[in-house]
Order: structure tokens, then C-alpha cells, then sequence
């Protein structure tokens, strides 16, 4: 059974996918935003570099402790020691949120701010939302011009959209039905970043076997070895496009 076809197989599915979408809902924790400042700085040489972090619950940090544990801090720690420079990070961030609310959201938030890389990390909440490629296609688009307007026009990486396929938490034929919509919305990323200049796409990896290991309490965010190890491919992938 492919993907494609469980896309056609949703409107049959979908009181099934609804109870099991509730109960769901109902017994997975409610965790709460990482702790901590929103901002930091990875002490490093040479000219800082100003990283920016926009999107979803990954980037705010649930499933960890503090910032410096989550998403951003890691990446901002992974970039400083693939480069030996000083990192400034900040969390701009909303749990729940979809693309097209974080340019209505978020990006008035970096009024005044500069960015030499700008991180977004979304796509499961427009996953769940069942939105079109057309639509994440034409709101992620929006939303990094809409970045680049307040910031510089500065490198985006644009984090692959995770797997929902992979979560713990979700039963089937709901996990199925997810997994396919977020293949869909990563696979029209890839397509974005190479219509669109200094954008870098990249891809989710993490090992289905082994997964939940990576996985918080909740079964749905990332643990902190989980925040770790998707930091590091974020960083790499950065470094590379700036050697390129």
C-alpha cells in the first residue's frame, strides 16, 4: 500500500480517524514549552553568528528542559563547534501554530532583529490540518519573504517536516494516514528550497527503529537526545552551504 493511496483512502477512513484522532488527544500528555530565556549565546571566536529560530512546538521546546537542550539551543551549540564561532540564538515560537499563522504570528516578532541564518521548523500542525502541498507550498514561500523583510536576506534552513509515520503516540490506521501527509508537505520542501535562493531543505533522518528512544514522554516531541542528534544535521547542513 503506498502513500498516494492513503491519501485516497482518508474520506472512507475518516470516522475512524476522528475517534482515534480524540482519543488520542485525550491520554498523550500535555508537556509544557521548554523553560528558560529565549535567547542565548554559545560562546565561541570571531564575528557572532545570529541565528534565528521560527515555527512550531519543536522550537518551543517541548519535550525539554530548558532551550539550551531543545531545538535551537543544540543547533546554536552544533554550529559553534563545526565553525568556532560565537552563536546568538533566538526562540521565536508557538505551539499549535501552522505556516500561514506564523506570518501573521511570529514574524512581527523580529522587528528590529538580524538574522545570518534563520531556522524554521514546521509542518506537523499543517500536516494534521490535512492543508494541501498548494497551500504549504504557497505559505512556507510567503513566510520566509516575510522573514527576510524584518531580518536580511539571510540563509533559511528549512527543517524536513517529520515523519508522523514515526510517532509513538499515534495508533493506526491514524499514523498511516498522518505519515502520508507529512511525505506529501516534505517532498513539495524539497521543490520550495530549489525554486527559492538561499534556501536549504533539510531532510528529517532518524532511524524508524530505533525512534523511540528519540521520542519524549509524550510519544509526539522530540526528547532531548532526539533535539540533539536533528541539531546536528541542521548544523551540518548549514556548514556545508556556506562552504559551497
Amino acid at each position: 500500500m503506498t502513500k498516494h493511496f492513503a491519501l485516497v483512502l482518508t474520506l472512507p477512513l475518516l470516522p475512524v480517524l476522528l475517534v482515534q484522532a480524540y482519543w488520542t488527544r485525550k491520554r498523550t500528555p500535555r508537556l509544557p514549552d521548554a523553560g528558560g530565556p529565549l535567547e542565548g549565546t554559545v560562546a565561541g571566536g570571531g564575528k557572532p553568528i545570529e541565528l534565528i529560530a521560527i515555527g512550531e512546538s519543536t522550537v518551543a521546546g517541548i519535550g525539554a528542559s530548558t532551550h539550551e537542550t531543545a531545538l535551537t539551543g543544540q543547533v546554536a551549540r552544533a554550529l559553534s563547534e563545526h565553525s568556532k564561532r560565537t552563536v546568538n540564538w533566538l526562540v521565536v515560537a508557538r505551539s499549535g501554530i501552522n505556516a500561514r499563522q506564523s506570518l501573521v504570528e511570529l514574524v512581527p516578532k523580529l522587528a528590529g532583529r538580524r538574522a545570518d541564518v534563520v531556522l524554521i521548523a514546521l509542518g506537523v500542525n499543517d500536516s494534521i490540518e490535512f492543508h494541501s502541498a498548494r497551500r504549504w507550498a504557497s505559505d512556507i514561500a510567503r513566510l520566509i519573504d516575510g522573514i527576510r523583510a524584518e531580518v536580511g536576506d539571510a540563509p533559511v534552513l528549512l527543517a524536513g517536516v517529520p515523519p508522523l509515520d514515526y510517532f509513538p503516540a499515534l495508533p493506526q490506521p491514524l499514523s498511516f494516514v498522518l505519515g502520508a501527509r507529512s511525505s506529501s508537505l516534505g517532498e513539495t520542501s524539497v521543490g520550495i528550497a530549489q525554486k527559492m535562493k538561499g534556501v536549504v531543505h533539510v531532510p528529517f533522518q532518524i532511524d524508524k527503529g530505533g525512534s523511540h528512544r528519540l521520542f519524549c514522554a509524550d510519544g509526539f516531541h522530540p526528547s532531548e537526545l532526539g533535539y540533539s542528534l536533528w541539531a546536528e544535521q541542521l548544523a551540518e547542513a548549514f556548514v556545508t552551504f556556506s562552504d559551497s
